[in-house]
């Protein structure tokens, strides 16, 4: 079965960073999937069913924070891993994030060696 990370950012220039970051994973079949907003996003990940999300919270028309609830919660869809990522690293945004069904949080700027080892450990799962 394939494989699918979905990268959403409103950013197109941290959409770009993320998925050089990631690249190489398309050589081992791995395919990579874009939203630039959260309703963009809740519509793919119910459609293709990526094995990984990395999710911006700060976005246009739905924040990644109401993704994240509308997935776990709402569509029962527990096997999508979901990491948010923000700019926000406050103890209490962390924890919303993960009362909202985020699997992990990620502050901004982040390590793209931390980033592609996590997803290759999600992945290889």
């Amino acid at each position: 079965m394939e494989k699918k990370i979905l990268i959403v950012d409103d950013e197109s220039h941290i959409r770009m960073l993320i998925e050089q970051t990631l690249e190489d994973l398309e050589d081992e079949g791995v395919e990579l999937l874009f939203a630039e907003n959260g309703r963009q996003a809740l519509e793919l990940i119910i459609e293709e069913k990526p094995n990984l999300v990395f999710l911006d919270v700060m976005m246009p028309e739905m924040n990644g924070m109401e993704v994240c609830h509308k997935i776990k919660k709402e569509h029962n869809m527990e096997d999508v891993y979901i990491i948010l990522l923000t700019a926000k690293g406050q103890e209490v945004d962390r924890q919303k994030g993960m009362d909202m069904g985020a699997n992990k949080y990620m502050t901004k700027p982040f390590d793209p060696d931390e980033m592609l080892a996590i997803a290759e450990d999600i992945i290889n799962q």
